[in-house]
């Protein structure tokens, strides 16, 4: 029986549900055909500056990977958040090349509202129509769930809020008492001993096992019941439960391999994060050079000390890095005991005080981007003697460092700035760290990236 698993295992394959091939179809060539109807108004569409713009914007406009929960809120959000990251990449490239004085500003305006808008419609057609049209084809699925774990709960919830799952959940079955169930209220169908007879008898097409990894014995009987049926089954291992980030499975020569804890930046993302974030800082010095030397030149005359304070802080895989920031204190501790800044903090200057409430004394941490021991977007690097504090103390904190620390962050936008006075407070920041880390998309880093401009204007945790 484990000899026919393994056998089986090796032809794990990625599913691609039929509403995100539409999506990976419809939003390149929404973008791209809006792009090429926009230049035809204008009657500019046949030069090749816009032809190979839109085989460009075709490219960069792939779909970002939605959770299986995404409503249509997030569904028009993520368009419009697509529309901003795709045209600011054609601007700075533009700004960077030159290329950019190829194109009417009419023409790129126009595109800008057309493009986001037509990749929304075409979503919210396919989100709408494709489940209907598969349900009365009779394409809908009928699921039940092993387990009523944690990992079966959130199996369940997706289920349900789901439209493009083309599933409808019947219930659990559970050794555990009914009372668990009724509590989500989700149908309680029986203990797990029932589970072969019922999928006979009620046209089951598919079983999701949620039980925990310790009942191995136990999923292998029932694997061995169901063998003679042709209902499909999911495993939903429980450690993608946990803090743990990445958790995606994986191919070794051909092995299937499951990943729980990895960096999200690997291969091409890799390089495109990297990429970004240097043209990025690059763009940003260059920019913001007279205000960086003014900002210098006011922190020197308006307290003594040095201009920049340089601390050590944790970077990629944990290592040490010296991070710079404006002086805004009359101290620089940077060593084994360090005391977070709080609200109304004597050490701070009169000048420090508005550097740190509109983050530009954050602004030299850009150096640190160019020089590769910081991104633009990713968890907040804290002091080294904070760190050697909190990895002890709440569980999967250094996970943190499975990335380069970002100038901004998902904490940060979510109000998680300032002093960590309590234990709660930083768990809750850790806690959106690896959120992020689960999450990682481009076009999250696009809309963190406009949240914190947002939040220089007024942060009410900034001090």
């Amino acid at each position: 029986m484990q000899a026919a698993i393994e056998r089986q295992s090796l032809g794990i394959k990625p599913h691609l549900s039929l509403i995100s091939f539409f999506e990976a179809v419809l939003d390149p060539l929404a973008f791209a055909g809006s792009l090429l109807a926009v230049a035809g108004w204008f009657g500019v569409a046949q030069q090749p500056a816009y032809l190979a713009l839109a085989i460009a914007v075709l490219l960069l406009a792939q779909p970002a990977p939605m959770h299986i929960d995404s409503g249509l809120k997030a569904l028009y959000r993520g368009s419009w958040v697509k529309g901003i990251a795709v045209f600011s990449v054609l601007t700075v490239t533009g700004l960077v090349t030159g290329f950019g004085n190829l194109y009417e500003p009419e023409v790129m305006l126009v595109w800008f509202v057309l493009g986001p808008a037509s990749a929304a419609v075409l979503r919210h057609a396919a989100h709408t129509l494709t489940p209907l049209v598969m349900a009365r084809a009779g394409h809908h699925q009928r699921a039940v769930i092993v387990g009523a774990s944690h990992a079966g709960l959130a199996v369940a919830d997706r289920l349900q809020r789901s439209r493009r799952a083309g599933k409808r959940l019947l219930g659990f079955f559970d050794d555990r008492h009914a009372g668990r169930h009724a509590r989500s209220g989700i149908q309680h169908l029986g203990p797990i001993r029932e589970l072969a007879d019922y999928v006979r008898g009620h046209d089951v097409d598919v079983i999701y096992i949620a039980l925990p990894m310790s009942s191995q014995p136990r999923i292998l009987q029932l694997l061995d019941e169901l063998r003679d049926t042709t209902v499909s089954i999911y495993f939903v291992p429980d450690f993608f439960m946990t803090d743990l980030i990445q958790a995606r499975l994986d191919d070794l020569g051909g092995l299937p391999v499951v990943a729980v804890c990895e960096s999200p930046f690997t291969g091409v993302n890799g390089v495109f994060k990297q990429a970004f974030d240097f043209v990025v800082a690059a763009l940003i010095l260059t920019l913001i050079s007279p205000l960086l030397v003014a900002i210098a030149i006011a922190v020197k005359l308006t307290s003594p000390g040095p201009v920049l304070f340089r601390q050590h802080r944790y970077g990629l895989d944990g290592e040490r890095i010296l991070v710079y920031k404006f002086r805004s204190m009359t101290v620089c501790e940077n060593g084994d005991s360090v005391t977070q800044a709080r609200a109304n903090d004597v050490r701070v200057t009169p000048l420090g005080a508005f550097l740190r409430r509109t983050s530009l004394d954050e602004l030299p941490q850009f150096i640190n981007v160019l020089q590769g021991r910081m991104s633009v977007v990713g968890p907040r690097p804290h002091a080294v003697a904070h760190n050697e504090t909190y990895r002890k103390l709440i569980k999967g904190y250094m996970v943190r460092h499975k990335v380069r620390p970002g100038i901004t962050g998902w904490a940060q936008v979510n109000g998680c700035r300032g002093e960590t006075e309590t234990l709660d407070k930083m768990k809750r920041r850790v806690d959106y760290d690896l959120e992020y880390l689960r999450s990682w998309s481009f076009l999250l880093d696009v809309r963190i990236i406009l949240r914190t401009i947002g939040l220089m204007r007024k942060d009410p945790n900034a001090y």
